[in-house]
C-alpha cells in the first residue's frame, strides 16, 4: 500500500492517526464483552475504517453525513462522548435515542449525523434534501450519504442519483464495497465491473478508490467536496474494502473463503498507516503507546460509566408524547370577514398559495407541478409567482422526494409534495412509514413535510388510481392524516398542515374537486387538526364519517327527512377526535361508520372497536358499518357505482333503525 502524503502536515498524519485507532479500540473491546455475554450485538466494521475516518475528517463539522452499520468511525470523528455512545448500544435512555434505536440506527443534529434505518438505501435521498437545502441558502456545504455494495441493488439508490444528478446537488455518494450483502457475494449483486461505472448513466462523475488507504480517502472526499461545490454537481465514489468479521457476529464467516482473508490481512488500513508512519518518523513507539494509552481510558470510563445507568424504567406517558414533535396548534381565525364563494380544488390552491407567501422557507415538489400546474391544476401559476427554485418539477421518483422532503425538514425548511394520485404512494411508502413517521420517536428531528394526496372513485378511473388507502397511514404513530370535505375546511386543515411540524398526510377527494363549492374566507386562517365537525343534527341515528362519506350522508339525509340524522364529519383520521365521537354515540345511541374505502381494515373498524369499549353503555343497536366492496375499485362506471358504499347507505340506515 502506497502512502501519498504531499501536502498533509505531521499534525494532519497524527490527527487520522488518531482517529483510525479509536474506532479500532473501541471494536475490540466491544468484541471481548460481546464474547463475555455483557452486551447482546455488534456489527463490526474492522477493516474498513479508514472509509469512515477519512470521510469523516475530509468534511466540515457542520455538514451532515448519512453513515451506515459499520461507520463507528463517522460517530468517533466527529467527537461523540464514547461513555453516550456505549449507553446507546445498550439500550439506555441515557443513549442517544432513549433506548429507542439499536446500535448505530439513530441521529444527532449537534454532531450533524442523520440516524440510518435498516432499509438502507433511503438514507441515499435524505442527503438530496439537506444539499438542496444548501443550494437554497447558497451555503458552500455539501451532504455525504454511505452505501453498501449490496444497497445499490436498491431502487432508492437509483433514485437518489437521478434526483441529485438531475437538480445538480451537492451530495457525495460513498459505496463502501466490500465484497458481500450479508452473505451474498458481489458477483450475484451486479454484473458491471466497478459499481463507480454508475455514475455514468446518470451523467456524473464517478470513481473507484482503495478505501484501506486513508490518506487516499481523505484526499478524494475533500477533492470530491470542492468539486460538488464549485460545479453544484453530485458525484460517486466507490471504496474498495473488506469486512474482517461477519455481517453482524452472529452471522459468523464461514461462508467467506480462507484466501481472501488472508489476502485483505495484508491490507488492514490501520496496520499499513501505522507502518507508512513509523517509517516516516512522523510516530514513535512512545507517541504510538500514549494515543492508545489516553484511548483505553476513554474507553475504560466509559464502560464504567455506562454498566452504571440503571436499565429503563418505562414511562407511558412519555413514549406516547414523544411520538410527535411538541406543537401546541393555535387555531388562527380569518381577520376579515370576507368570503369568496370557491370550488374545493381553489380553496386547496389558495392555501397552498398563503402558505407559501407566508413561508419563505416552503418548497413544493412534485410530478408536473411547476409550468403545467399539476395533473389537477392546483398550483398552475405557482411557478410564476414563486419561481422554480419553490416549485419544482421532480422525476417519477417517489421515495427520492419523501426522503428529499426529510432532508429539507432536517435544514430547517418546510415541504410540501404532491403524490400524483394517491395510488402512487406504495413506491413511497417505506420513506413515509419508517423514516417520517419515526424519527421524532427514535432520535427527536422532526419531519415538517405535508404530502398531499389526491384519493378516491367516482371518476371512473380503474384500480391504480381510484383507491381509498387512508386506513394504511391511521394505523402508524408519528402521521397525521387529514381528509377534508368542505372548501373551507380544505383551505384551513391544509395551512394547519403546513403550520404543523409533524409529517401530514393530506387527503384530496379527486370527486370533490370541482363538484362541491362552498364559501371561503379570503385570508389566512386554520382548522384545527383533530378535531371533527358536526354537519348535522338529529335524534334518530348517527352517521360518523369523513370525506365523500360527508356528502352521501347529507344528501341521504335531505333525501329522508322524517329520519333525524346526526353526521360528525371527522375531518381528521390520525388524530381522531374521540370526544365528539363519544358525543355523538351518546346523542342517539344508534351508529352507522360510513367511508369509502374497504370495509376489512378500514377506519371504521378501529371506530367500532373504540365505540364498544368506551361507548358500550350509551348503545341502543350494535355499531355498523357501511364501506366499499372488499375488491379492487373496478374501471366500469356500473361497477364502480356498485362498488361505492352509497350503494348500500339505505339498506344499513334502515336495518340500523330496525334495530
Amino acid at each position: 500500500m502506497q502512502f501519498n502524503a504531499s501536502g498533509f502536515s505531521d499534525e494532519l498524519l497524527m490527527d487520522l492517526y488518531t482517529e483510525l485507532v479509536r474506532p479500532r479500540m473501541i471494536e475490540e473491546k466491544m468484541l471481548v464483552l460481546l464474547r463475555q455475554g455483557r452486551i447482546s450485538k455488534w456489527f463490526s466494521g474492522i477493516g474498513q475504517e479508514a472509509i469512515a475516518v477519512g470521510a469523516t475528517m475530509a468534511m466540515d463539522s457542520d455538514e451532515y453525513i448519512m453513515p451506515l452499520h459499520r461507520n463507528l468511525g463517522v460517530f468517533t470523528a466527529r467527537k461523540m462522548p464514547f461513555d453516550k455512545l456505549f449507553m446507546q448500544w445498550q439500550g439506555r435512555k441515557e443513549g442517544f435515542s432513549k433506548g429507542r434505536e439499536r446500535s448505530f440506527h439513530f441521529g444527532a443534529n449537534e454532531y450533524h449525523i442523520c440516524g440510518m434505518i435498516s432499509h438502507l438505501g433511503p438514507q441515499l435521498a435524505i442527503a438530496d434534501g439537506i444539499a438542496l437545502a444548501h443550494r437554497l441558502k447558497n451555503e458552500q456545504k455539501v451532504a455525504l450519504a454511505f452505501s453498501g455494495d449490496g444497497g445499490t441493488s436498491e431502487g432508492d439508490f437509483h433514485e437518489a442519483l437521478n434526483v441529485a444528478a438531475v437538480w445538480g446537488l451537492p451530495v457525495i455518494f460513498l459505496i463502501e464495497n466490500n465484497g458481500y450483502g450479508l452473505s451474498t457475494p458481489v458477483n450475484e449483486q451486479f454484473v458491471c465491473e466497478h459499481l463507480a461505472d454508475k455514475a455514468k448513466g446518470y451523467g456524473m462523475k464517478g470513481m473507484t478508490i482503495d478505501g484501506n488507504n486513508i490518506l487516499e480517502v481523505y484526499r478524494t472526499i475533500s477533492a470530491a467536496r470542492e468539486y460538488c461545490i464549485t460545479e453544484q454537481k453530485p458525484i460517486l465514489i466507490e471504496c474498495m474494502t473488506f469486512r474482517m468479521r461477519g455481517h453482524e457476529e452472529a452471522s459468523g464467516i464461514k461462508y467467506i473463503p480462507k484466501e481472501l482473508f488472508e489476502e485483505w490481512a495484508t491490507k488492514d488500513p490501520l496496520a499499513n498507516y501505522e507502518d507508512f508512519l513509523e517509517k516516516s518518523f512522523i510516530l514513535s513507539s512512545y507517541k504510538k503507546e500514549e494515543i492508545r494509552n489516553k484511548i483505553q481510558k476513554e474507553i475504560e470510563a466509559g464502560l464504567e460509566k455506562g454498566f452504571a445507568t440503571p436499565p429503563i424504567i418505562p414511562d407511558i406517558e412519555e413514549e406516547v408524547g414523544d411520538v410527535y414533535a411538541p406543537y401546541a396548534a393555535k387555531p388562527v381565525k380569518p381577520s376579515g370577514r370576507s368570503k369568496t364563494e370557491k370550488k374545493l380544488i381553489n380553496a386547496i390552491s389558495d392555501g397552498l398559495r398563503n402558505a407559501m407567501e407566508r413561508h419563505p422557507n416552503l418548497v413544493l415538489m412534485g410530478q408536473d407541478i411547476a409550468e403545467y400546474g399539476g395533473a389537477f391544476k392546483v398550483t398552475e401559476g405557482f411557478v410564476q409567482q414563486f419561481g422554480k427554485e419553490r416549485v419544482r418539477n421532480t422525476p417519477l421518483c417517489e421515495s427520492a422526494i419523501v426522503g428529499t422532503a426529510l432532508g429539507l425538514s432536517i435544514k430547517g425548511y418546510k415541504a410540501m409534495m404532491e403524490m400524483q394520485f394517491s395510488d402512487f404512494v406504495t413506491v413511497g411508502f417505506n420513506q413515509i412509514i419508517n423514516n417520517l413517521a419515526k424519527i421524532h420517536y427514535r432520535w427527536g428531528q422532526n419531519a415538517d413535510v405535508v404530502i398531499r394526496m389526491p384519493t378516491g372513485g367516482g371518476v371512473g378511473a380503474g384500480p391504480f388510481h381510484s383507491q381509498s388507502i387512508e386506513a394504511w397511514f391511521v394505523h402508524t404513530p408519528g402521521l397525521k392524516v387529514v381528509y377534508p370535505s368542505t372548501p373551507e375546511d380544505a383551505k384551513g386543515l391544509m395551512l394547519a398542515a403546513i403550520e404543523d411540524p409533524n409529517p401530514v398526510l393530506f387527503f384530496e377527494h379527486k370527486a370533490l374537486y370541482r363538484s362541491i363549492s362552498g364559501p371561503v374566507p379570503d385570508d389566512y386562517y386554520t382548522t384545527e387538526i383533530g378535531k371533527a365537525r358536526w354537519v348535522q343534527d338529529g335524534d334518530d341515528i348517527s352517521i360518523i364519517t369523513y370525506g365523500m362519506g360527508v356528502h352521501w350522508a347529507m344528501e341521504y339525509a335531505a333525501q329522508h327527512t322524517d329520519v333525524g340524522i346526526t353526521i360528525l364529519d371527522l375531518r381528521t383520521l390520525l388524530p381522531l377526535d374521540y370526544e365528539s365521537i363519544r358525543q355523538c354515540v351518546e346523542r342517539t345511541g344508534k351508529v352507522l361508520l360510513l367511508h369509502e374505502a374497504t370495509l376489512t381494515g378500514g377506519i371504521g373498524g378501529e371506530l367500532a372497536a373504540w365505540i364498544g369499549e368506551h361507548c358500550f353503555s350509551s348503545l341502543d343497536a350494535p355499531v355498523l358499518r357501511c364501506a366499499g366492496l372488499d375488491t379492487p375499485i373496478p374501471f366500469a362506471i356500473e361497477l364502480e357505482q356498485n362498488f361505492m358504499a352509497k350503494s348500500r347507505l339505505h339498506e344499513r340506515v334502515q336495518q340500523l333503525l330496525s334495530y
